[in-house]
């Protein structure tokens, strides 16, 4: 199996992202709230897990390889760094908010559009 390499776009944060699915660690969550994201869509392509709208169906944390997102602010942007999961922004946020302290570089890249997904032999 593949494993995409996610760096950071225009304006982002973050060292590049390894992103791989093992056993039931097979999920790429799209939590943008349009759907699957083109993002998670190339992810799951390269790596043969499965893309999943995390606004439609609940994820336990087991099985998330990585989360993409859609956060500006606060929330989601640190939610899931928090929580250990690699995150992976489409928006150009760095730090900001209440979870700052968790967003990190090595578990969150930001800016990230198709163009930014690699692959990579395993």
């Amino acid at each position: 199996m593949s494993i995409a390499i996610v760096s950071k776009g225009s304006g982002g944060f973050g060292t590049p992202l390894e992103i791989s699915v093992e056993g039931e660690r097979n999920k790429i969550v799209s939590m943008t709230g349009t759907g699957i994201h083109p993002v998670a869509k190339k992810i799951a392509e390269i790596t043969g897990g499965e893309a999943v709208d995390g606004f439609r169906k609940v994820i336990p944390d087991k099985e998330i390889a990585c989360v993409i997102v859609n956060c500006g602010g606060t929330l989601r942007l640190g939610m899931f760094p928090k929580k250990g999961l690699k995150t992976i922004n489409v928006n150009p946020a760095g730090p900001s908010g209440p979870f700052a302290a968790f967003v990190k570089a090595g578990i969150y890249v930001s800016g990230v559009m198709p163009r930014n997904i690699e692959s990579k032999e395993g």
